[in-house]
């Protein structure tokens, strides 16, 4: 009992920390939304948040967010980072506990005599001896009287969380691009429809041309024409084709598994309305939820530990081994009173001359922290500049979409009345061809700025990085 007291006594001794202070940072940005003003946290729990399902509001688009958060091999690996770095953290926890060893023994000792009436058989004398120990031993445990294993542990703990945040950030990125390439294929759906709408009037503009050449109404220039409007039209129908097996193939590869058909948006006008708007009032703390700020964050928490284990390193390190047992002669007694025994040592060392390593490593610590706080606040940096941009394109794609349908509008009639014109013979085919390409081409233009505005909330859910959902297994310190 008075050796485990003893022990308990030492352990207790390593509470010391040479860790700097961490100081609340004033962080390099305006105080005012967008690019508000933000502080260390040591927890998230108080951190306003939203999550996929509240701006991805599309069941068909959840159920892929779904299917990929269970299998794509993406997040594989950084599951199988996450259960390396928490198993080197462990390794790194072990090395401040003592090391204990269970041994035994039995042996036997022969005198070199034998028995005389045995008839040279060789049978032992009763001189031989027999011995049996049995021990407990604790080997290499350092003392930690300065907080030396004890920062080290620290660092390996922050590095894991690290870890964690960066998968948290390969979930949240997963996320975004699969709501971009379902809304690109939707959008490239809307395409191939306007696609087809134009081949076929294509088709009827070559055939009513060619009827009026052979009435000899129309020059074959005309028919020329409808002609090359007909083969643009089916080459963009191929194209577009093509474009949408190539978006199934990068949701599959996204989802990591087959896609269902019905999961699939028919346009980007039915799929645009699925995408909600940020929540109204969201407070610009959220930013710190960001894998990349906390990522950040744990990296320079792990950058200041190191600096304690540098400075603990200056000072002498003293380790104990010990051991308690039980030795006899006979198995029958091993474990009684008078066979128990216990042994101890201590060792310390101290560097006299190292030609001022020690000092270069605490220098060399001093010098990571402070690049890890640069990283940090520039995280922070590039965390609101994100949002300023998507909140400037926010900001102006409403009126572009609206000059835009209003194009669409006025051309698609302009084309009709151009075409009346030209079957009334009131007007020359051209007219009827240049009003068929401005609407070709104010549609098609409808259709991305719809998609923008659609991957504009995309681009502003990703870029607050405050989603709870991916969230949940954060750990705190």
């Amino acid at each position: 009992m008075r050796h485990a007291l003893i022990l308990a006594a030492l352990l207790a001794t390593t509470a010391c920390s040479m860790d700097p202070k961490a100081v609340e940072q004033t962080l390099p940005v305006p105080p005012s939304w967008p690019i508000g003003d933000a502080y260390l946290r040591q927890s998230e729990a108080t951190l306003p948040g939203i999550t996929y399902r509240d701006i991805f509001r599309d069941s068909r688009l959840g159920g892929l967010i779904e299917q990929a958060l269970a299998n794509n091999r993406d997040l594989r690996v950084a599951a199988a980072n996450i259960a390396a770095a928490r198993a080197q953290y462990r390794i790194q926890r072990a090395s401040q506990l003592p090391q204990i060893d269970l041994g035994g023994r039995a042996g036997y000792t022969d005198n070199g005599n034998n028995d005389a009436g045995t008839g040279g058989t060789g049978a032992r004398a009763s001189g031989g001896r027999a011995s049996y120990s049995a021990d407990v031993g604790v080997s290499g445990f350092e003392l930690d009287l300065f907080g030396r294993l004890a920062s080290l542990t620290r660092a390996e703990q922050n590095r894991y969380f690290a870890t964690e945040a960066a998968a948290r950030a390969t979930r949240l990125t997963l996320v975004g691009d699969i709501a971009d390439a379902w809304l690109t294929y939707a959008a490239d759906a809307s395409l191939l429809r306007i696609a087809q709408d134009t081949t076929a009037s294509a088709e009827r503009s070559v055939d009513l041309t060619r009827a009026r050449l052979r009435g000899g109404i129309a020059p074959r220039t005309d028919l020329r024409q409808a002609e090359q409007v007909l083969a643009t039209a089916q080459a963009d129908l191929a194209e577009q084709r093509t474009a949408l097996a190539q978006d199934v193939n990068a949701l599959q590869l996204l989802v990591g598994a087959p896609i269902d058909p019905p999961l699939l948006p028919a346009s980007i006008e039915e799929a645009a309305e699925t995408i909600a708007e940020l929540p109204a009032g969201l407070d610009s703390r959220i930013l710190l939820r960001r894998p990349d700020v906390v990522q950040a964050e744990y990296a320079l928490r792990a950058a200041n530990a190191e600096i304690g284990a540098a400075r603990a390193a200056l000072f002498p390190t003293i380790s104990l081994t010990g051991a308690l047992g039980f030795a006899s002669s006979a198995l029958s007694s091993l474990f009684s009173g008078g066979a128990f025994n216990w042994s101890g040592s201590g060792n310390a060392a101290y560097p006299i001359f190292r030609a001022g390593a020690g000092r270069a490593g605490v220098a060399l610590s001093e010098a990571q922290r402070d690049a890890a706080l640069a990283t940090y606040e520039g995280s922070i940096q590039a965390a609101f500049r994100d949002v300023a941009d998507g909140l400037a394109r926010r900001g102006t794609i409403d009126e572009q979409l609206r000059a835009n349908e209003l194009q669409a509008r006025a051309t698609a009639d302009n084309y009709r009345l151009a075409e009346a014109r030209y079957r009334g013979g009131v007007d020359g085919f051209l007219s009827s061809l240049d009003a068929q390409r401005s609407l070709y081409s104010a549609q098609r233009t409808l259709v991305f700025t719809r998609q923008i505005r659609a991957s504009n909330l995309v681009t502003l859910y990703r870029a607050l990085g405050g989603d709870m959902i991916l969230a949940l297994d954060t750990p705190t310190s």
